[in-house]
């Protein structure tokens, strides 16, 4: 079963993969008996805590980052083309995986599917290439409510990709999600403009990188493909970016780092929260990104969501999360396992 993810996030690894925050906890283990005593002692009081505890605070945290991600690309696209902006997001998103390869060297890239990895990191251009440019026309409110139509998205692309059977409850979900970005959209009654579209167009490219990212799950670790997109991502992001180059200054440069530190983190820390803990526990967390989106927007920008904002984006949420729940019943249920835990693990 294909278990639907959340706008960026999470990566499906099979039973025998570790995610690359695991890699990081594992090698900070290791390293213990050499750490200060009071970081050993904050370290040993994280590992008590359940795998639920863990999941929920590496998801609140996650979402921060997102959210203040998609603040800062609004407000630097007032100053450099938001093409360029994706190219340094991805650029510096590279510093986050150094310490990797400082301890592993290059096994992070061994692999046997580079062709896969390449068309993954392609379709995760186009989506971030679209995303951006939406943010810097469209409140971010709305951008994110539109966002979360990916893993809907994804469930269709299952059916024609992956060979699954969808049946009448996650039909309806999927009918009452797309229901939810009519409220959002309001054809009709509203000018669609193509700064939303573009947050669908993000939703469609997302959902079949995710199609590929569950195919390389099969044989590829969590580290390895969140490795090979950082890295091929920039090359790729960099030939939009040329087109509408503008040398950036010091301090735009400096904002940027931290936008890729943050863009790559986030992702690193959704991922190892749905490791961690169960899905019905860790997902709906995910909606602390609109909770945050409507903060800065309102704090930073002075965008407020209308009602129908607020209805269409709950439907949608609550569509994938029913999604996603009725996918880990049927798959638990088939292999006789607790119902509780996802597919993720």
């Amino acid at each position: 079963m294909f278990t639907g993810t959340i706008a960026g996030a999470a990566l499906c690894s099979g039973p025998n993969h570790v995610t690359s925050m695991g890699l990081i906890a594992e090698g900070l283990a290791c390293d213990a008996s050499r750490e200060p005593e009071l970081l050993q002692k904050y370290l040993h009081e994280i590992s008590n805590l359940s795998g639920n505890l863990r999941g929920i605070g590496l998801m609140f945290f996650g979402t921060v980052c997102y959210s203040l991600l998609h603040a800062l690309i609004r407000y630097m696209s007032a100053e450099l083309h938001p093409f360029e902006l994706a190219f340094f997001r991805n650029l510096f998103g590279l510093l986050v995986l150094l310490p990797w390869f400082v301890r592993y060297g290059l096994a992070l890239l061994k692999t046997n599917r580079l062709g896969l990895h390449s068309l993954r990191a392609g379709l995760n251009v186009v989506a971030v290439l679209s995303y951006f440019y939406a943010l810097s026309i469209v409140p971010l409110a709305d951008a994110t409510a539109l966002s979360f139509t990916a893993p809907i998205f994804a469930t269709l692309l299952a059916i024609v990709f992956l060979g699954e059977v969808i049946r009448t409850r996650r039909w309806t979900a999927i009918l009452f999600g797309f229901a939810g970005t009519l409220v959002v959209l309001r054809p009709g009654f509203e000018t669609v403009n193509h700064g939303q579209m573009l947050v669908v167009v993000y939703a469609f490219f997302f959902a079949i990188a995710l199609i590929v990212t569950k195919i390389l799950g099969r044989t590829e670790s969590s580290v390895t493909i969140i490795t090979y997109v950082t890295i091929l991502m920039t090359p790729f992001s960099a030939i939009p970016a040329l087109l509408v180059w503008q040398t950036p200054s010091f301090l735009q440069l400096g904002i940027m780092a931290i936008m890729g530190i943050l863009g790559t983190s986030a992702q690193l820390l959704m991922t190892q929260a749905l490791k961690e803990g169960d899905t019905n526990v860790v997902m709906p967390l995910d909606f602390l990104k609109m909770i945050w989106a409507v903060l800065f927007g309102a704090v930073i920008f002075g965008e407020m969501p209308g009602i129908f904002t607020w209805l269409g984006a709950a439907m949608i949420f609550l569509s994938v999360i029913y999604i996603g729940y009725r996918e880990n019943k049927i798959l638990y249920a088939s292999k006789g396992g607790d119902l509780s835990r996802t597919a993720y693990k």
